[in-house]
């Protein structure tokens, strides 16, 4: 600790090619851009209109725009081009798509054999439903995440698209890319990483097949300690109609837990292992909570060792001192608050390198810089579009 802060982030130097798509390989190239790399995406000439806003979509900060007409032979030639110049190319399409364009592993490691080449499926290169289309709640669906995820007697429960996209998709890719540029500067070859959304859930769930194979877990909702089987490890609703949430684990906590919450000295009241009386546990933790409200608990129990937080909402989280505390969100001129770069590093910390780039906004500058002394052709035949 002490060390004077570097100007860049710990991949400063590192070139990353994003062929322009939606969802978790987005949100992978912005964390790369993040951690210092030079993100150059390419889009299509028409932009992407999936996003409501392209200039609010955050997981484009940071980056550079080219937009390339793929369906142009020039225009593939100039994605390989820069191809060349690159250390990482990362890519979202289905299986094949790619290598339709001209633009798949073999074509682009032909043209530069040190490339980490990151593709990013939900199923998968191959296997039976690799072709098949998807989104992250069938993902999680196949892997028993979802499964696993809701109350006892009710149906599963969807966590947004957290989980799949962006847990088991996005971080399993940059983490294979990490690991393959490790390998590469001791190596000089590249390779492919593939990483698969179903992949990538399955090993999240590692924890919880452990605890599954010695038999102190069951296959069931809501019946087991982390899925709020235990009364004291759940949310409870408090008097102004908010929630407090429980991970009061360790006896320790728990003890502190409810000292806190006024009930450890009731007559009768189990202890926290008493399984067949949690139904009982629970409901004196609910009447409990139901005496106060949200901010009145917080106020209570944080800071502190009882392990109980309350729930905010996005737009409190964003705002709320524990979070501005730490500086979590950053807010830039005139914009909405954004989730701050993460992690964090002591001497080459990382940063938010710019607004959302929209589509084909640098493709004259990141052409010229790359070195084409073709770029005024290029954007008069059309293969290439600056906006």
């Amino acid at each position: 600790m002490g060390e004077t802060p570097s100007a860049g982030g710990p991949l400063s130097g590192v070139r990353v090619i994003e062929l322009a798509g939606i969802g978790p390989c987005p949100f992978a190239a912005m964390l790369l851009a993040d951690l210092g790399a030079e993100v150059i995406r390419v889009d299509r000439p028409g932009g992407r209109p999936a996003f409501p806003d392209p200039a609010k979509d955050m997981t484009n900060r940071g980056k550079r725009s080219v937009a390339v007409d793929l369906k142009d032979e020039r225009g593939r030639e100039v994605v390989l081009r820069m191809v060349e110049r690159a250390d990482v190319l990362v890519e979202g399409f289905r299986p094949g798509v790619t290598e339709r364009l001209g633009l798949g592993p073999e074509d682009c490691l032909a043209r530069n054999p040190a490339l980490v080449y990151g593709r990013m499926t939900g199923w998968g290169q191959q296997g039976p439903l690799a072709q098949s289309a998807g989104h992250d709640i069938g993902y999680i669906a196949v892997t028993g995440a979802l499964h696993a995820i809701g109350r006892a007697g009710g149906p599963p429960q969807v966590p947004m698209n957290l989980l799949g996209d962006f847990a088991g998709g996005s971080m399993y890719l940059v983490v294979g890319v990490l690991a393959a540029l490790l390998e590469a500067r001791t190596s000089g070859k590249g390779q492919v990483v593939d990483a698969a959304i179903v992949d990538g859930t399955s090993h999240l769930a590692t924890f919880i097949h452990a605890f599954l194979a010695t038999g102190a877990w069951q296959d069931r909702r809501g019946v087991n300690m982390l899925d709020t089987g235990a009364p004291w490890y759940d949310v409870y609703e408090t008097a102004d109609g908010r929630h407090m949430a429980v991970g009061a684990i360790e006896p320790q906590f728990y003890a502190e837990f409810v000292r806190l919450l006024g009930i450890a000295g009731e007559q009768g009241l189990p202890t926290q292992y008493e399984t067949d009386r949690w139904p009982e546990l629970r409901e004196r933790f609910a009447t409990a909570f139901k005496a106060r409200t949200r901010d009145e608990w917080a106020e209570i129990f944080l800071p502190g060792d009882a392990c109980v937080a309350p729930v905010l909402s996005l737009h409190e989280a964003a705002e709320h001192p524990y979070n501005t505390g730490r500086e979590m969100f950053v807010r830039s001129a005139g914009g909405a608050p954004q989730p701050a770069p993460a992690p964090r590093f002591s001497r080459t910390p990382g940063a938010i390198g710019g607004p959302p780039a929209t589509s084909g906004a640098h493709t004259r500058e990141v052409l010229t810089e790359l070195g084409f002394t073709d770029v005024d052709e290029l954007l008069g035949s059309g293969a290439v579009v600056q906006n």
